[in-house]
């Protein structure tokens, strides 16, 4: 991957880069996977009774069984465990405010997503896209670091490297592509030189 150029036009500022076949193929595949772990995790919304009078779409009132997807759509309050109700009172927030904002969410999400296979080139090479698709790169390629983050445990104590016999040792160095490709954007973004 080559840094990220930044071109001010008059329409606004423009930015471009080139991928190489094999990275705009596996970015291709990471962003259409996490897409369609939304989409599962839409399907699988119970329908609301409430839903259809009003036509309001409702979320899942459940978080996420799986790891990946408690990563990608977290709790929206931390469960107080010394907190004299206990932690009912953040899950019955949690409930509500999943239901409410969940869909809003995934939208967001899958329509980013979308954005990075829409302007992705095929079969890798130079590209430009607009701030507003920057915007959605930044959004859909952090998903696919979350999503990642969580099948490589990484968090305060995760891991840095791992040895080259690792099992998971390639897809730490793709997680660690994903950030260097996400920071050169963010500062294109805001102007800033890339070093």
């Amino acid at each position: 991957m080559r840094k990220w150029k930044r071109v001010d036009t008059a329409e606004g500022p423009r930015f471009r880069s080139a991928l190489a076949p094999h990275e705009a193929a596996l970015l291709k595949n990471m962003v259409s996977s996490v897409q369609g772990m939304l989409d599962e995790r839409e399907a699988a919304t119970p329908s609301d009774p409430l839903e259809q009078i009003t036509g309001i779409r409702a979320g899942n009132p459940q978080p996420p069984e799986d790891s990946t997807m408690r990563r990608l759509l977290p709790d929206f309050f931390k469960p107080q465990r010394d907190h004299p109700a206990g932690s009912a009172v953040a899950e019955s927030l949690n409930g509500a405010l999943r239901s409410l904002h969940e869909p809003t969410i995934i939208d967001a999400k899958k329509a980013a997503a979308q954005r990075v296979l829409d302007t992705l080139p095929d079969g890798g090479g130079r590209f430009e896209i607009t701030e507003g698709d920057a915007n959605a790169w930044i959004a859909a390629i952090n998903d696919v670091r979350l999503a990642l983050g969580a099948m490589l445990a990484i968090g305060p104590e995760g891991p840095d490297r791992l040895p080259a016999d690792h099992p998971l040792a390639g897809h730490l160095d793709v997680y660690q592509w994903l950030t260097v490709l996400q920071e050169y954007l963010v500062l294109g973004l805001m102007g800033k030189p890339i070093r």
